[in-house]
């Protein structure tokens, strides 16, 4: 883990590879728990950025991951013409907004109470990309 630039934080970066992805960072997120020596409590897993999010879900199945990007992308498409924002990321940044910028995970014993299927996943929307994730 890098040191962060704010003490109780860890941070991790994750590049990813197309456009539009999930990728599964549970084991960093769980990583980041070991380095601050957090026992019980809360992890919070935050992205600061504003075409990028976390969630949690399945991460037994990959195609959990695939057929909830193929209906995201169905709700909000990919077109330059459809939107204002001169940059041409406005699907990115409304896909973030919908599914959020941040996560609450319960630790008990120093370990991420997940459910059995649950991971937690980094989503992208602009990519390929290097983004970061904080832990606190």
């Amino acid at each position: 883990m890098a040191d962060a630039a704010v003490a109780g934080v860890e941070h991790f970066e994750v590049a990813t590879a197309q456009r539009t992805e999930m990728v599964s960072i549970t084991s960093q997120v769980q990583e980041a728990v070991t380095a601050m020596g957090r026992r019980d409590g809360v992890c919070h897993v935050f992205v600061p950025h504003t075409t990028a999010a976390v969630t949690i879900n399945e991460n037994a199945d990959p195609e959990v991951a695939h057929d909830a990007l193929q209906v995201i992308d169905r709700l909000v498409p990919f077109s330059d013409a459809a939107y204002r924002h001169l940059e041409g990321n406005s699907a990115a940044h409304v896909k973030a907004i919908l599914v959020g910028s941040s996560e609450a995970i319960p630790v008990a014993d120093g370990r991420l109470q997940l459910g059995t299927w649950q991971g937690v996943f980094l989503c992208e929307f602009d990519g390929p990309r290097r983004r970061r994730v904080l832990v606190c």
